[in-house]
C-alpha cells in the first residue's frame, strides 16, 4: 500500500512539472506571435460554397442541415463587410 502512494505522488509531481513547462512554452510563444489579419476573400468564398450546399441538403435530406445555410450567409456577410481588405490577385 505504501508503494501505491509513492506512485500516485510521483505521477502528480510529473503532471505538475509538465503543466508548468507547457505554461512557460505558451507564454514564450505568445510573445513571439504576431496577429495577422484574416483573408476576408476566403470567408466570402467559403460562404458562397456553404450557402447552396445547405440549401440542397435541406431540401434533399431534411431541415437538420439548415445550419449550413446559416453558416454560408454569415461567412458571406463577413467577407462582404470587409471587401475593402481583400487581397488583390493578378
Amino acid at each position: 500500500m505504501d508503494g501505491l502512494i509513492f506512485i500516485v505522488i510521483g505521477i502528480i509531481a510529473i503532471l505538475v512539472i509538465l503543466g508548468i513547462l507547457l505554461t512557460m512554452l505558451f507564454l514564450i510563444r505568445k510573445e513571439d506571435r504576431k496577429c495577422e489579419e484574416p483573408d476576408y476573400q476566403a470567408f466570402f468564398i467559403i460562404g458562397f460554397s456553404f450557402l447552396p450546399l445547405g440549401i440542397i441538403f435541406t431540401i434533399i435530406v431534411g431541415p437538420t442541415f439548415i445550419g449550413f445555410t446559416g453558416i454560408g450567409i454569415c461567412y458571406m456577410a463577413i467577407g462582404l463587410a470587409n471587401k475593402d481588405k481583400w487581397e488583390r490577385r493578378n
